[in-house]
């Protein structure tokens, strides 16, 4: 999509969107230092880096008046941060499963997906047992811990945990809407498609986005956050199945000596994916990368505004000019720190 092209009256609608989101295109995703236990891959992160902080940066945009001034002063921060729940999983054993669920683990071919997993979290233990729900990712009930965290820091007008939670609910809110995030098979290594989740979710967004239309509308106030994260979920898990086979069937047609590329990521040589394998990939989806990223912007826009009025409205105008703290800083120097120096715990995709 070219900006320099809009219709006057759709600028004058998204005056905001058209003068922040410049910078936008500049994102790149953050060079990892490569040590023994960090591949030199791009392919390693949900969403990619660079579509995670994508979504949280759009999703300001989506807000009414009373809240967007306040998102928009710190939006470099909820841009930033939205990536801080994939470095957490470098410092904790408990964070890889907050970011999917292995959905066809639970139901056998022929049976309504739907159907089978309870909603509700102490239903789904009471079937499953929660070790097994642990081992199988738990997505669809961490948005519901994170959104009762974001709410209360609503109420406490705290603003070090107003960012925190914004940025991080973002992150996950954006998993939930990977089809990839939703089965055992998250990276074809059952199917002899190793490296189809970076190039879903990293690759194929990276060459498009500035193609994409950001324009998804304004959020809005979820009645049930539960069925709503669910219904992201399901959506996403029906796709899988296309992911798979599309790619597969691509691999059969295409040159095999072209399917691959090396390029240059600062100061390390990667193999990946060649542009055009990529392009033609991104074509036969027929604009599922795009969907699946528009309806992540508009849902966690919608649970911002959730939890804010769940919160009773307070007065954000009164936090706008407030600093994240000097510990809120000190915390995020740590978990850097765990990131470039620490092993990965728990699932990644190389």
């Amino acid at each position: 999509m070219s900006y320099q092209f809009l219709k006057m009256e759709k600028l004058s609608s998204y005056k905001w969107l058209f003068i922040l989101i410049i910078p936008l295109f500049s994102i790149q995703e953050p060079l990892k230092k490569k040590t023994p236990n960090h591949p030199s891959s791009i392919n390693d992160s949900k969403w990619g880096f660079f579509g995670h902080m994508r979504i949280n940066r759009i999703a300001v945009f989506t807000l009414p008046r009373e809240m967007f001034g306040f998102y928009k002063d710190h939006i470099e921060f909820i841009t930033e941060h939205a990536v801080d729940p994939d470095k957490r999983r470098y410092a904790m054993d408990a964070e890889a499963p907050r970011h999917y669920i292995d959905l066809d683990h639970f139901y056998k071919k022929g049976e309504d997906f739907r159907k089978v997993m309870p909603k509700r979290w102490k239903d789904a233990v009471k079937k499953y047992t929660e070790d097994t729900l642990q081992a199988y990712g738990i997505v669809p009930w961490h948005i519901q811990v994170m959104k009762r965290k974001l709410q209360r820091a609503f109420e406490s007008k705290n603003v070090d945990l107003i960012l925190k939670y914004s940025s991080e609910i973002g992150h996950y809110i954006g998993d939930a809407h990977v089809p990839l995030h939703t089965t055992e098979n998250y990276n074809g290594q059952f199917t002899g498609q190793k490296g189809i989740h970076g190039l879903w979710e990293s690759r194929l967004v990276e060459i498009n986005a500035d193609d994409y239309d950001y324009f998804v509308g304004k959020g809005k106030y979820v009645k049930n956050l539960l069925d709503y994260t669910w219904d992201a979920v399901y959506t996403a898990h029906a796709a899988m199945d296309s992911v798979l086979s599309i790619e597969r069937e691509l691999t059969l047609e295409f040159p095999s000596d072209q399917k691959y590329a090396y390029e240059q990521r600062g100061r390390t040589t990667i193999r990946t994916y060649s542009n055009g394998f990529s392009s033609e990939y991104h074509k036969r989806l027929n604009g599922m990368v795009e969907r699946r990223l528009r309806r992540s912007i508009i849902a966690v826009g919608s649970v911002w505004y959730t939890a804010w009025v769940d919160a009773g409205q307070p007065d954000l105008s009164l936090l706008q000019r407030i600093p994240p703290s000097e510990s809120l800083l000190n915390e995020f120097k740590e978990l850097d720190h765990h990131f470039h120096n620490d092993e990965h715990k728990g699932r990644i995709c190389e």
